[in-house]
């Protein structure tokens, strides 16, 4: 008999130290997670206000208010976006060249600009009721007219604003669907709509949960149009508390229970998308387009029309009348002013934000350990962190910081030299980078996944190391992802409202927050022009997405 050969040990694999790249991820990291931790430790601090007390008095109906704006945005961004999206990829017919691109233009019109035009249309003194008085003959109280002013009318700003993010999603899951499954669903006898029911709409779950998800994480950190149609939202209430009452606590208390909502919405997505996963061994072939005539063609084309007209075309249309009427009243010096500012601060932030994500992103790539492959994933985390919120984190340590350095060198040189960080531009680009940092980051990963491992191994074999890899090789290759990761930032930033208002230096206005001043005011007319020029910005990525959906679409 043949002896049985010893077994020989397996060493475990070990981790890789994280190196000098990994080690300033790992500290980027901590930074911008910073003053989420800040606003989590402040659950337990005492002061002026307590949760017991918040319960009591205020949470209920900021609780109710968020929930009943959630539950009417969500329908409204499913609806349009899901329907929207099956039309133009499943049917051909009269304009859908043309919508199927359209229907990503809302994403430029911030929810906040379309809830200034919609007031200044649809107010008593606006073109629909002065014209329905005209034509009926009617006074004031002879009618019952819907107040555009109120939750609902929030929830249809928002759900005209947002469901591209539904649209996109969706769109792009019904595009890789296989054709045997809906023909299955054909066979079986369902018509159109049956065969949507059954097999399109459940294996586009996932992408739809995912879109409605960006959409209601939007929709929690938006502050102009919850506080300009008076609604009592946690965005609202933070403010409130801060400014109005000087109750940090209880406004970093509020900033809490809304990093639950966050959170809660987060584990419904990971958990909806977890649980349906579809898989098929059969080639994907793409259903061919099915061609409708007559009466189906029009109700199609209205049906895709009605979102573009009412979410982008019509708001833009009021504030371009409103800019024309209000010509002679526009300071031009003011104006440019105010495109400097709002241009400088993204311009800087994009900056910062594609150096950081390319620093993240190639130290993830070189790293195998795992606590720099979890800063890369932590440090998207911001994104679905409302500015509310991460505003608060940001000046509660740094005023203190600004305090203990300020009585340092005044007991030192008996010189007084105020808050230095605080109020100023530093913070607010802090508070932006916290903010849409993942943007960049999630742009310029998804470039660095294409760039095969070979030319890393083909650059050390030629004797470069790590950073001269990464100028030489891989910056060139990613001179796109990060151009668009920077585009995409810049005019986030652009359209940043809550962290800009709370932390911007004094008498340093951007185009954002005198439009928000303005409409404060009912100086709607004078709102138009700023209003406008934030759309105009917000088309340039608009741009890079059609494209983008063109060449896809010629390439299936």
């Amino acid at each position: 008999m043949s002896a049985t050969p010893a077994e020989v040990p397996v060493p475990r694999p070990r981790w890789r130290k994280p190196g000098g790249l990994g080690w300033v991820a790992l500290i980027t990291t901590a930074v911008i997670v910073a003053p989420i931790l800040v606003v989590v430790g402040y659950v337990f601090q005492p002061g002026q206000s307590s949760l017991e007390h918040l319960f009591g008095t205020v949470l209920p109906e900021y609780v109710w208010s968020t929930l009943l704006l959630m539950l009417g945005v969500a329908a409204g961004v499913i609806s349009i976006g899901v329907t929207s999206a099956w039309l133009v990829t499943v049917y051909r017919f009269p304009g859908q060249r043309v919508l199927e691109w359209a229907l990503v233009l809302p994403l430029a019109m911030p929810a906040y600009v379309m809830a200034y035009a919609y007031t200044d249309w649809l107010q008593y003194a606006g073109p629909v009721q002065t014209t329905l008085r005209e034509l009926t003959g009617w006074g004031a109280r002879d009618y019952w007219f819907p107040e555009i002013r109120s939750l609902w009318g929030a929830a249809a700003m928002f759900s005209f604003a947002l469901y591209p993010y539904v649209y996109l999603l969706a769109r792009t899951a019904f595009l890789e669907q296989s054709r045997s499954a809906i023909e299955t669903a054909r066979l079986a006898g369902y018509g159109a709509w049956g065969s949507f029911w059954r097999a399109g709409l459940p294996l586009a779950r996932p992408a739809i949960a995912a879109g409605s998800a960006l959409a209601l994480m939007e929709t929690l950190a938006d502050f102009g149009t919850v506080s300009y149609f008076a609604v009592q939202t946690f965005t609202t209430g933070i403010f409130r508390a801060w400014l109005s009452f000087g109750d940090i606590v209880g406004a970093a208390q509020l900033a809490t229970c809304m990093l639950a909502f966050v959170f809660l919405l987060l584990w419904m997505e990971r958990h909806h998308r977890g649980a349906a996963r579809y898989q098929s061994n059969a080639p994907r072939r793409p259903l061919p387009p099915r061609q409708l005539r007559g009466r189906q063609a029009v109700v199609a084309s209205l049906a895709c029309c009605a979102p573009v007209v009412f979410g982008f075309f019509l708001p833009a249309g009021v504030l371009i009348n409103l800019t024309i009427r209000e010509r002679e009243s526009i300071w031009v010096e003011r104006v440019l002013t105010l495109v400097t500012n709002s241009f400088t601060l993204a311009g800087v932030t994009a900056l910062a934000a594609v150096l950081l994500a390319v620093l993240i992103a190639y130290a993830t790539r070189l790293s195998k350990h795992p606590a720099v492959n979890a800063a890369n994933r932590l440090a998207s985390l911001g994104y679905a962190i409302p500015g509310a919120v991460i505003a608060i984190g940001i000046l509660i340590p740094l005023a203190r910081f600004d305090n203990i350095l300020a009585d340092l060198v005044e007991n030192a040189f008996g010189v007084d030299i105020g808050l230095l960080f605080t109020g100023t531009i530093l913070a607010l680009v802090y508070a932006y980078l916290v903010r849409y940092l993942a943007v960049a980051l999630q742009t310029v990963d998804a470039g660095l996944a294409k760039i095969t491992p070979s030319m890393d191994d083909a650059a050390r074999s030629l004797g470069l190391g790590p950073a001269r890899t990464l100028r030489r090789v891989h910056a060139p290759m990613l001179w796109g992802s990060m151009l668009t990761a920077g585009l995409l930032v810049f005019v986030d930033v652009m359209k940043e409202l809550p962290a800009t208002f709370a932390l911007r230096p004094f008498n340093f206005d951007t185009l954002a927050i005198e439009a928000f001043n303005l409409t404060k005011d009912e100086r709607l007319a004078e709102a138009a022009l700023p209003s406008l020029l934030i759309v105009a910005v917000g088309l340039l990525p608009l741009i890079i997405i059609s494209r983008r959906m063109t060449r896809d679409r010629a390439r299936r």
